[in-house]
């Protein structure tokens, strides 16, 4: 699940956390240089025919993904300053259906500074959000969906539409994928590509929809905050889901560590995601 941003948050506000750099090791900065020393954009020119995909997910240290059902007890400051920091660098963000009503989701850049940003990096001041529902099982009633600065593209394997709400709200589009009854994240992802210009795609879960990804060989990257918490329960219960849940992997996704960041007990990992074959999910 997804952490969820504090609307009224300001990125100057007690100033930036501190990170220190482990690995490659260098001088401690905050989320915004570091994200910017990513390099994202030219990453992205190896992707292809789809959009470099980032996964940013947070658990804690025996692996639960929630608590209480969210993910936001389980970061700290610098956390939220990271997640905030790649939204602001991406093309896209995308949620499974259930992130996306759990969490509540609203604006996705909801401070003017860091829309801002966005426009000196030559962006659009909000990312496309991109919601997958297969079934497009999708309550209207969320945030997002009644933000009028909001473009917003639903991934879904169903010929259904959502009702038309009044003036005002997201700029919805969608994008029909279908192969043999179920979702084709794949094309879905190739049209998010060519028609809508998507080179950077960061997918903030859920758990399904990460599995998903995962399967079909879509993944280019993952962050992993580790929260110093251990909580327990039953990985297969709702209450208690881990970053991947659903259908065993074909085969395990081979990881590359790619960089270690720490803030007071926290630890943030960013890896590479091996190639592997992709695989069609249902």
């Amino acid at each position: 699940m997804a952490r969820k941003a504090d609307p009224h948050a300001s990125p100057a506000e007690g100033g930036p956390a501190v990170l220190r750099r482990l690995l490659p090791p260098g001088e401690p900065a905050g989320a915004e240089g570091i994200i910017d020393g990513l390099h994202l954009r030219d990453r992205a020119e190896a992707a292809g025919r789809r959009p470099y995909v980032l996964l940013n997910m947070v658990s804690t240290v025996d692996g639960r993904a929630t608590l209480g059902g969210r993910s936001g007890p389980l970061g700290n400051r610098a956390d939220r300053e990271l997640f905030q920091g790649l939204r602001g660098v991406v093309d896209a963000v995308m949620a499974g259906a259930g992130t996306v009503r759990v969490e509540r989701y609203s604006r996705l850049i909801p401070d003017e500074t860091r829309r801002r940003r966005r426009r000196e990096r030559g962006l659009s001041e909000e990312p496309l959000a991109c919601i997958v529902s297969g079934r497009l099982s999708l309550p209207v009633d969320i945030p997002l969906l009644a933000e009028p600065a909001a473009r917003v593209v639903l991934v879904t394997s169903s010929a259904a539409s959502l009702p038309q709400g009044g003036a005002g709200g997201a700029d919805i589009d969608y994008i029909r994928s279908r192969h043999d009854g179920a979702l084709d994240l794949t094309a879905a992802l190739t049209e998010l590509h060519d028609r809508f210009k998507v080179r950077t795609l960061l997918c903030e879960g859920g758990p399904h929809l990460n599995t998903h990804l995962l399967a079909a060989g879509l993944v280019d990257e993952l962050f992993l905050t580790v929260s110093p918490k251990l909580a327990g329960g039953d990985g297969a219960t709702g209450e208690a889901l881990r970053i991947l849940a659903g259908a065993e992997l074909p085969e395990p996704a081979e990881l590359e560590l790619l960089g270690v960041l720490q803030s007071e007990s926290d630890l943030f990992l960013r890896y590479g995601v091996r190639a592997s074959a992709p695989e069609r999910v249902s």
